[in-house]
């Protein structure tokens, strides 16, 4: 909803906005997108919706969204359009493209993509918007599926501080810890610094479990214990606890986490930045592509482990 030209409606909290009515547009409804974009319409957002892959915005379109055939037509309605999608050629397709977001978006709006994508691109993205007139924020988030659904989120936001206090209230209605970071691309260079984090201890997880199985031992039981102590971290206590339930869906693709590791790989190198660590388990996520398992979840490097380790499953 808006109020004079470039402004959003305030709610009766100071600083907010009136989320009742207020025309949202998200493009990417793929395993976080989807639980995401319906947190807002659950807050009263009207939403446009697209996806590459059409058939995955039935459960959106279900409960009241608008299917819209390019994110062109997502933009033109839309005082806030989302967007998270796989790969930074896909951010620039959606948001730079000709038939994209920013040539096709209102004066006055805002840009939020989700995406982990280049901290580079990220401000190619905010300068052609300025430019424009649009308001554009680099907003990854960390928490995976099960974050996206229960709308706990980590949200890291780079960009301009009155953009972000703008959207803030529909961040905080996806997440529960949203943070502006920093100017644009300070978002993405955050994500980074959450991606090395995972990627190393995703190794000790994995070490971890196989030990805990050779031994004979429960795995659910040793997470119940070592998940609590000095040990603890979200990847053994959620991801964990798929590996002991032979769970390996998506919360988040191998695909898409060797993506991750790619940029910041390549972001270090040009701070003349060494990670050996980070590039071990870069390697080790490449093995676990080269064997056919991108489409798993992160904890899908545990099945790599296992065939270098020579057991079977």
């Amino acid at each position: 909803m808006r109020g004079k030209a470039g402004s959003f409606s305030q709610s009766d909290q100071p600083g907010g906005i009136r989320m009742k009515g207020m025309k949202i547009g998200w493009i990417g409804v793929g395993v976080m997108g989807r639980s995401m974009c319906g947190h807002l319409m659950e807050a009263g957002c009207a939403a446009r919706v697209y996806n590459r892959t059409a058939e995955k915005c039935a459960p959106l379109a279900g409960k009241g969204a608008v299917v819209c055939k390019t994110p062109a037509e997502v933009a033109a309605e839309s005082d806030v359009i989302f967007s998270i999608v796989g790969f930074p050629c896909d951010v620039e397709q959606v948001l730079l493209g000709e038939d994209g977001v920013l040539a096709h978006a209102k004066p006055g709006s805002v840009v939020v993509d989700m995406t982990t994508s280049e901290p580079s691109l990220a401000v190619r993205v905010y300068e052609a918007a300025k430019a424009r007139g649009i308001a554009a924020l680099d907003a990854p988030v960390s928490g995976g599926d099960l974050g996206a659904r229960e709308a706990t989120l980590a949200i890291m936001v780079g960009g301009e501080a009155e953009a972000f206090e703008r959207v803030r209230p529909l961040l905080e209605t996806m997440g529960r810890n949203v943070r502006l970071m920093g100017g644009p691309g300070a978002g993405q260079h955050t994500k980074m610094c959450n991606q090395i984090l995972i990627a190393g201890t995703m190794i000790g997880v994995v070490e971890s479990l196989l030990y805990a199985q050779r031994a004979g031992m429960d795995l659910d039981a040793v997470i119940d214990v070592i998940g609590s102590g000095a040990a603890g971290s979200w990847s053994i206590n959620n991801l964990g606890r798929r590996i002991a339930k032979g769970d390996f869906n998506p919360g988040f693709f191998i695909k898409h986490f060797v993506k991750d590791m790619g940029i910041a790989l390549a972001e270090a190198k040009a701070m003349n930045l060494a990670l050996p660590g980070l590039a071990l388990a870069n390697q080790f996520y490449v093995a676990a592509q080269a064997m056919g398992l991108e489409n798993l979840g992160t904890q899908g490097l545990y099945q790599v482990l296992e065939r270098l380790n020579g057991i079977a499953r």
